[in-house]
């Protein structure tokens, strides 16, 4: 198959347990994914990113792992995950899994093996000092009561251990060989078992050095060493990595004698919403421009929302503030003080000009576009429900008990089910807006046709057209498959800019494809684009698709 199948593929985010219930017990699990497939394959989804799957105690929803050769045995066991794997080949999807290695859960076996004994290998499997260090660093993530550091005194081992995230995670020393190895065999498991690859959480805290975590030359050496075993094993897996740092560190991560196959695009999605907030194309275009030069064996990431709060730390304070007095207006729809617990449809309002505008830009910026499930839909949030929990509601797949999602009673839902309301299943769900044709869901299915149709987007380079209006957002990405024209809106308000196809020789016999309706034509001797609000078009070049 195409090693290069990730630079033009579908994404597809859900988490297994909030999808589709099979067996009415209340929790999602691999049977009902597995019935699913049908409909992401008719939606366009080629590749399938599926939460932490592994065994756990389920205090961080799943990236505390106890057993890493384990399937949470709520979702099902490893047949069904053999089943599910063979099903989603013959509707050609691909799947991901998540690998948080950063850390394990407390209950791991090899952290109660560092603690039961100061002298056996599992010791140095994670990070430990005597004493606490005088000038701890802080940590965000710790649970009430205790104290807001990351290193813990456990009791047993008579040590202090790191953890970047909460308490009952303690971080893995990468430096040492022995958990490289470990990582390897963890891989190698899952790659034998039909994986396309591995989305890495939480990558740059795994070279961070910590306590007495020292790395010998390079710490990135380890990510090369991932790409080489996992392509190896199997030529056409990817990694995908969490990185969210300044662009300027991109490379580091993506190229640098080949590391990461894909990042996500935190820095992009960032200014997006500012430029959401503005109603003003600007601050993305910005953005844009500060992207890394892509080759052909890397990308980017896409996206709109995932499965953790909208994280605006990108932006400067005075920037966090706009959107959040657009986006998230009360306090209890923030989170950590840099975060909007908040799903998309009802950021934008439930406006489906500015939803689609949304898509619209996500289907054409540079790189592949993932999607998380129910966004599809315009799905909601439920505030009721603590921390990141909010967008993490059960599937709506029908106006029926429970959403469609689960014949349980409702008090045994996994998490909660939105209903009544803007957003409850009675009036969003998958069932209704199939039978609809000017439903939201049959609108991104045709964009979806459009972005697969026009490869280009996730394999040219970019380049921002003077608009001469800040309110109108162009580019233009142009690779050996085809040149891609886009404009976007992002005001409330009628605009026409100028289009000078003088930029770029190689700008002629340029059509519309794709738009909020259907404009007239564009006219290259005229130039001029319109752009009704919240407009947008997608242009291409003719002869490439004769």
């Amino acid at each position: 198959m195409n090693k290069y199948w990730y630079k033009n593929a579908i994404i597809y985010s859900l988490d297994v347990e909030t999808f589709k219930d099979s067996n009415n017990d209340g929790t999602g699990d691999f049977e009902g994914l597995k019935g699913a497939l049908t409909y992401l394959s008719s939606l366009g989804v080629t590749c399938l990113w599926l939460l932490p799957i592994f065994d756990t105690p389920n205090r961080d929803n799943g990236y505390d792992v106890r057993d890493y050769y384990k399937i949470d045995p709520r979702l099902g066991d490893m047949g069904h995950f053999a089943q599910l794997i063979d099903a989603a080949e013959e509707v050609g999807i691909r799947i991901l899994i998540d690998l948080a290695v950063n850390h394990t859960s407390v209950e791991h076996e090899w952290f109660q093996k560092a603690r039961e004994d100061k002298n056996s290998k599992y010791r140095n499997f994670y990070i430990w000092v005597d004493e606490k260090p005088d000038d701890p660093e802080k940590n965000m993530m710790a649970e009430e009561g205790e104290p807001a550091i990351s290193w813990k005194y456990d009791q047993k081992a008579k040590a202090w251990y790191f953890h970047s995230f909460y308490p009952h995670q303690p971080d893995l020393n990468l430096s040492n060989p022995d958990v490289q190895k470990e990582i390897f065999r963890i891989m190698h498991f899952w790659l034998k078992m039909g994986v396309s690859g591995f989305r890495i959480d939480a990558a740059p805290h795994m070279f961070k050095e910590k306590g007495r975590m020292d790395f010998d030359g390079d710490p990135h050496e380890i990510f090369r060493r991932f790409r080489e075993f996992v392509e190896t094993q199997k030529p056409d897996a990817i990694l995908l990595a969490e990185v969210d740092l300044d662009p300027n560190l991109y490379d580091k991560y993506l190229g640098n004698e080949d590391q990461m196959h894909m990042l996500f695009n935190f820095y992009v999605n960032n200014f997006l919403y500012l430029a959401f907030a503005r109603e003003e194309a600007t601050a993305l275009a910005k953005a844009m421009q500060r992207m890394p030069n892509i080759d052909e064996k890397e990308q980017l990431a896409v996206f709109l929302r995932n499965h953790d709060e909208l994280n605006l730390d990108k932006l400067s304070k005075v920037e966090q503030e706009e959107v959040f007095d657009a986006f998230a207006p009360k306090e209890n729809m923030r989170i950590f003080g840099r975060g909007i617990r908040r799903r998309l449809a009802s950021i934008l309002g439930n406006d489906r000009k500015k939803m689609e505008l949304a898509h619209s830009l996500l289907f054409t910026l540079p790189g592949t576009p993932v999607l998380r499930y129910g966004e599809e839909l315009g799905m909601g949030e439920d505030l009721s429900m603590e921390g990141r929990s909010s967008v993490r509601t059960v599937m709506q797949w029908a106006n029926e008990k429970n959403g469609g999602f689960s014949n349980a009673p409702t008090d045994k839902l996994i998490r909660n089910v939105i209903s009544g309301g803007e957003y409850g299943y009675e009036k969003v769900n998958v069932s209704d807006q199939h039978r609809d044709p000017d439903s939201f869901l049959n609108w991104i299915s045709k964009a979806i046709d459009y972005r697969k149709e026009f490869p280009e987007y996730g394999w040219g380079k970019s380049t921002i057209i003077d608009t001469g209006n800040p309110k109108v957002l162009g580019h233009y990405i142009k690779s050996e498959k085809g040149i891609g024209i886009a404009f976007h809106n992002f005001s409330n308000k009628k605009q026409v800019v100028e289009f000078d196809l003088s930029i770029d020789e190689d700008l002629e016999d340029i059509i519309d494809t794709f738009g909020n309706k259907r404009y007239e034509a564009f006219d290259p001797k005229d130039g001029k684009i319109t752009l009704t609000p919240y407009g947008y078009r997608w242009l291409h070049k003719r002869n490439m698709y004769l």
